[in-house]
Order: C-alpha cells, then sequence, then structure tokens
C-alpha cells in the first residue's frame, strides 16, 4: 500500500534578551500582539454569526473547567491539518503584570507533508505523522508546564472532501496520539473546521497585527487565502449597495469595543489549487479512472507523469494535438470557475493581503522575494502566466503544474472573484514575524475558553 513521503520544514520566533538591538521594534510587536489578544477576547465574547449562533461555535472551547496557573508563561499549541500537509504552533505567552494579557513572547512553527487527507486508508500511519510533529513541542515546552499546556487540532478542506467516516477514522486516530500525550487534552480538541472561520480568523489576524483595527479607523484590509483544497476571500464592506446586494450567508457580524463590524467572507470548498487542477483535468470524478490519463493544454507536450493528492493516484500528461500555452490552458480553467463564485463589485476598489498558494507561486516565479514577499498587481499573475505557459517547451520546473497553477490563479482573481486588473494585493508570509492564518487568534481563545490566561 502507498505511504507519503513525509517532509518537513520548521521555523520559530523569540523575543529574545533586553539588550537585543531589536527592542523597539519586538516591545511594538508584542503591544501589537497584546492589543490583538485584548481585542480577539473581546470580539469572541460578543460575535454572533448568521441562524443565532456565534460564529465560533464548534471551533473553540466552550466547557471546560478554568485551570489556575502560577507561573508567569504561558503555552499553547494549535494543529493546523490542511490538505497538503499538517502545520503544529506552539505558541508562548509571558503574563508581565498580574491582572493584564499576556504578551506573544515566541512561535515555533514546524510541518510534515502530505498532510492528513493522503492517509485516508491509514488512518494510524496519519496520526503518526502528528506524533512527530508533537515531538516538538515537547522539545519546546519545559516538562514543568506539559499538563496545563492545551493541545488541539483543526482540520480544514482536506478532510471536509473526504467522506465522514473515513475523516473521522483519521480524527479518531490523532485523538488516541493525544490521549497518550503529556499535554492537557480537552474532549473536543479534534475536529474538522468550516471553512468560513478560517478566513474570518485570518481577516482579524492581519487586521491586529498590522494595526488597521486600532482606533476608530475603517481602513482594513482584505485577506485572501488559497489552499490545496479551499480558497477564502474576506474583507469588511465600505458601501451600503455591498451589504445590500450580498447574498445572507456571505456575511457576518460582530462587535468590537461597542463597533459593529459586518464582514464579507466566504469559503469556496473544491476550488484551492490542487482540487483546481483536478477540476481542470477532469479528474474530480475518481471512479472508473485507473488506468486512465488525464491531459490538459496547460502542461508540455512531452509530459506523461503521475500525481497523489488526497490518497488518490492519477496519471495525466500533455495533450498530442492541438495547441498548447495560455490561451488554450486559460479556457481550461476558465471552465473552473465561471459562474461559480459571487462577485462583489466593491473588491474592485480595495487592496488585499494574499497568501499560501498566492504567496508560493510568486515565489516560485520569482515576483517576490521569499522572506520578504512584495507587492503585486492581479495583471501581473496574467503576464507571468502567459511567460510560463507561452514557453511550455523550454520551461525547466519543479513543478510542472506551475502554468495551470499560475493561470488558475489568475482565473480566480479575474473571473472567479471579479478583482480589475490593477487590484493590489500585499503577498504575505508572516506579519510581524508571526505567521498569517487562523491559528493566533484561535490559540489565545482557547487558553482564554480554559482559564489559562487570566
Amino acid at each position: 500500500s502507498y505511504k507519503p513521503l513525509q517532509v518537513f520544514e520548521r521555523h520559530c520566533f523569540y523575543n529574545k534578551g533586553l539588550d537585543s538591538p531589536h527592542l523597539g521594534e519586538r516591545m511594538a510587536t508584542s503591544w501589537g500582539a497584546a492589543f490583538f489578544m485584548l481585542v480577539t477576547s473581546c470580539v469572541c465574547s460578543t460575535i454572533f454569526h448568521r441562524d443565532q449562533q456565534t460564529w465560533f461555535e464548534g471551533v473553540f472551547l466552550s466547557s471546560m473547567c478554568p485551570i489556575n496557573v502560577s507561573t508567569s508563561t504561558l503555552y499553547g499549541i494549535m494543529f493546523d491539518a490542511g490538505s497538503t500537509g499538517t502545520r503544529i504552533h506552539v505558541y508562548t505567552f509571558v503574563q508581565k503584570i498580574a491582572g493584564q494579557l499576556p504578551v506573544l513572547e515566541g512561535e515555533i512553527f514546524d510541518s510534515v507533508k502530505p498532510g492528513l487527507s493522503a492517509f485516508v486508508d491509514q488512518p494510524k500511519q496519519g496520526a503518526e505523522t502528528v506524533q512527530e510533529l508533537l515531538e516538538v513541542a515537547k522539545d519546546s515546552i519545559p516538562r514543568s508546564h506539559w499538563k496545563r499546556t492545551p493541545v488541539v487540532l483543526k482540520a480544514t478542506a482536506g478532510l471536509r472532501l473526504l467522506p465522514e467516516q473515513k475523516a473521522q477514522a483519521l480524527l479518531f486516530e490523532v485523538k488516541e496520539i493525544f490521549k497518550k500525550s503529556p499535554f492537557l487534552v480537552p474532549d473536543d480538541s479534534v475536529s474538522i473546521m468550516d471553512g468560513s472561520y478560517e478566513g474570518i480568523l485570518a481577516w482579524i489576524t492581519v487586521n491586529f497585527l498590522t494595526g488597521q483595527l486600532h482606533g476608530h479607523s475603517q481602513e482594513t484590509v482584505g485577506t485572501l487565502d488559497l489552499g490545496g483544497a479551499s480558497t477564502q476571500i474576506t474583507f469588511l464592506p465600505q458601501f451600503q449597495k455591498t451589504l445590500e446586494q450580498t447574498p445572507r450567508g456571505y456575511l457576518t457580524s460582530f462587535e468590537m469595543f461597542n463597533r459593529t463590524y459586518k464582514l464579507y467572507t466566504y469559503s469556496y470548498l473544491g476550488f484551492g489549487l490542487k482540487a483546481a487542477r483536478l477540476a481542470t483535468l477532469g479528474a474530480l470524478e475518481t471512479e472508473g479512472t485507473e488506468g486512465h490519463t488525464f491531459r490538459s493544454a496547460c502542461l508540455p507536450r512531452w509530459l506523461e507523469a503521475e500525481w497523489i493528492f488526497g490518497g488518490v493516484k492519477y496519471q495525466y500528461g500533455g495533450i498530442q494535438e492541438g495547441e498548447v500555452g495560455f490561451e488554450p490552458c486559460y479556457a481550461e480553467v476558465l471552465r473552473v470557475v465561471r459562474g461559480k463564485l459571487h462577485q462583489p463589485d466593491e473588491i474592485q476598489r480595495s487592496s488585499f493581503y494574499a497568501f499560501s498558494y498566492y504567496y508560493d507561486r510568486a515565489v516560485d516565479t520569482h515576483m517576490i522575494d521569499y522572506e520578504k514577499g512584495g507587492i503585486l498587481k492581479v495583471e501581473d499573475f496574467e503576464r507571468k502566466a502567459k511567460e510560463v505557459c507561452d514557453n511550455l517547451e523550454n520551461f525547466t520546473s519543479g513543478s510542472p503544474f506551475l502554468c495551470m497553477d499560475l493561470s488558475y490563479i489568475t482565473a480566480l482573481l479575474k473571473d472567479g472573484f471579479g478583482f480589475a486588473d490593477s487590484t493590489v494585493l500585499q503577498l504575505t508570509k508572516k506579519v510581524n514575524n508571526i505567521e498569517t492564518g487562523w491559528a493566533l487568534g484561535a490559540t489565545f481563545h482557547l487558553l482564554q475558553s480554559l482559564g489559562i490566561s487570566h
């Protein structure tokens, strides 16, 4: 049976000694993080969602008994189980002044590929990858704090796409691994998170860490997240027309410091980068595809290869006859997104932060720096897609899907969401040295719900 090759990646961030030459920057970052946590805790206590449910219901813990922690250092472990990999975030918080909220002191991040969904028929092997990442937490957290440090795993689109029974089998094995660990394991510590929560938490994280929500400014940035199996868009509408013309399921309201924010947010399952590859190849219906080769004008003619996604092996390659290049490729990916996504007019005049595969593909094609990120316009993705796709025979890349991926990103932004060519995108991997995404906000609320951070 197939056992996926595991690939690891690690980085860490810590605020160290007071003699650091970056003390001023660090203090600003810590203040910003503390402010972010304070408001996030206020947000989580007052947010409401459609159907009169709190939007974080089922995401965060709600019924755990408070735990008294006598030391000033707190830890939280958050697993992000995505479609292409599993990530662990180990956060360190310090309660510098009694009675005040703790300050984010550091983050250790590690990851393993592929994701849990690749082990769809081998749940125990999938859980072993989580066990390996747990060793990172044991190495990072003092033994004296293990029993009071909560560990939580939230699975995203990769497991949402699996049959319910198979997804639950994977989660059961992960829970068994957690139970054997020395950490605090709440009853609801392993679950599948609704995609809309990813978008909301990412928007809050980015706008707080960039200072956009400090004070009374309404100048916020939108967020675009492109995963392997799903994609999210979130922004704060500025015009009443947007609110009136947007379908009800796309709006979520919450209140912070006597201010009400009504976010436009939606998660499109099946529109992540790798799911879009399958859709482009026409391989979403996998039954009876064994021995069949899926072909595309987005691939070099000479290519004959196999690709594994979600635990399924696909044969694919270039077309033998007909045109290849950007135009025929774009026509293929356009069928995946045309008419499938809601298009709010307002986003054409807004600025957005984009991360995950938007960032990765921009790095792969040298449009931005890996460490620093960069600023691009939507039209830059189309320009690069044309450059890559129209030179397929000469292009030597580590990914034969690069033409398809860039074309899909272009079609998703322009024809899917309806962005203008001139829309500005801030491509970022980290904000103030903290990974973008939902994990930080989820971890802080986890500590709050357990009574650990009071």
